[in-house]
């Protein structure tokens, strides 16, 4: 099995330049987004879009010691090592790198969005104009000829690393000691363990997930646990079954009604 290999974010070196969002906008040829109205946030985009891949989440928390404390996180798909999108797709339009990259095939998605439903991290976005589902791909193409994604390499701080998780799991148990003893006592690595066997994106923190808008405990949601074990497996002979359901109850409905209307005429007799 190849050598899993991903991003390393530490948020400690970030600057929030956007750098690493013009970048992926440039090299995925996307378009720009549509400003918003200003809702007192550095934060120009709301969330990730079918149009951009990666954003910079500015949050505020208040601390009852330090005050308030405003940070700043950069966001796109984590690539999960065992992921759920590529679970409940119906076309089997997502498939797993060698090396750990989870991507998706626009030529084979019809915009179900059960992916999007799915996600833990609510990922997936569709994109209207295509009726697709588009998301990060961690730049496969460019990670396949031998480059870094293009985050990565446009990176002017080395707040992003591309190599080899194990490698850069080394990396952040140290930086996160470096952190705990210089200021950051709360500093920790998030997607080493998160849904059991971690994510394929690894953040080195200042602070708790929480305080970052990152879900401490992420989870799958029940409805999804119940159409990958129930619906998708079972889907070929439930829909004739409910179908075949749907025409006996209009059937018998139609004969009690005909009863009832029989019986009713008798009584006037």
């Amino acid at each position: 099995m190849a050598r899993l290999m991903t991003n390393l974010y530490d948020v400690s070196k970030c600057t929030a330049c956007r750098g690493c969002v013009i970048a992926c906008k440039d090299t995925n040829q996307l378009s720009a987004d549509e400003m918003g109205t200003f809702k007192g946030s550095y934060q120009t985009i709301e969330d990730t879009n079918g149009n951009t891949f990666t954003i910079m989440r500015f949050s505020e928390h208040e601390d009852p010691v330090e005050g308030v404390r405003w940070n700043f996180l950069k966001w796109q798909c984590m690539h999960c090592l065992d992921p759920e999108c590529m679970k409940v797709c119906p076309k089997k339009a997502y498939t797993k790198s060698e090396w750990g990259a989870t991507v998706q095939d626009p030529d084979k998605c019809i915009g179900c969005q059960y992916c999007s439903y799915a996600c833990p991290f609510g990922i997936p976005k569709y994109r209207k104009r295509t009726d697709t589902i588009t998301k990060c791909t961690l730049c496969l193409e460019r990670v396949e000829e031998g480059l870094k994604p293009a985050c990565t390499r446009t990176c002017l701080t080395g707040a992003l690393t591309f190599g080899y998780r194990d490698e850069l799991l080394q990396q952040a148990e140290e930086r996160v000691k470096f952190l705990r003893a210089n200021g950051f006592p709360r500093a920790t690595i998030y997607g080493k363990l998160e849904l059991g066997s971690g994510t394929n994106m690894i953040y080195v923190l200042t602070d708790t997930p929480d305080k970052f808008d990152l879900p401490v405990d992420p989870k799958v949601s029940a409805n999804t646990w119940v159409w990958q074990d129930w619906v998708q497996p079972y889907a070929g002979w439930l829909i004739p079954v409910a179908l075949a359901g749907s025409a006996i109850s209009f059937v018998t409905t139609r004969l009690l009604n005909n009863k009832d209307g029989d019986h009713a005429e008798g009584g006037h007799e």
